[in-house]
Parts: structure tokens; sequence; C-alpha cells
């Protein structure tokens, strides 16, 4: 768990779950939206997969991103409601 904790440690890769948990989306169109190379994005993203974060579909040439499943989209949600409440 502390390995798992430690990797969502990073700026950008919360940045791209935070898209992801609105809706998929390619390589290109978070490069474009994060203001990162997609190179970046796209070494962001093996690691998201790696961690079983992020999953994808081809259609065509494009790959499109989306999160892995529910549990990681309740485990962001819960996070985001848990940094937003009022002490």
């Amino acid at each position: 768990m502390a390995e798992f904790f430690s990797f969502l440690g990073d700026a950008n890769r919360l940045r791209i779950l935070s898209l992801l948990a609105k809706k998929e989306l390619c390589v290109s169109d978070l490069a474009a939206v994060l203001n990162m190379s997609e190179s970046a994005v796209s070494h962001q993203l093996r690691n998201l997969r790696a961690m079983r974060l992020v999953t994808y579909r081809k259609q065509g040439r494009n790959v499109f991103y989306q999160l892995h499943d529910s549990h990681v989209l309740h485990l962001y949600q819960a996070v985001a409601e848990h940094l937003d409440e009022q002490e």
C-alpha cells in the first residue's frame, strides 16, 4: 500500500487521473489539456497501466484511456471528497 500511495504522490499522474475520472481521452487530448508533451503523457500512462489504474481501447489509430474500473474512480472520488470537507 505504501508503494501504491507513494506512486499517487506525483502531481502529473493525479492530474491525468482527474481528467480520466470525467471521461476517456486520448494521449493528444491529455497532452493539450495538461500542457505536457505527448511523450511525457505516454510515459505516465504506461506507469498508470502498470499499477492497474488505467486501461485503454484502440479505435483506428487512436488509443483512448480511461480509469481501470469503478474501484479506481471511487478511490479518487473519496479522496477528493475528503479533501473538500470543511473542518
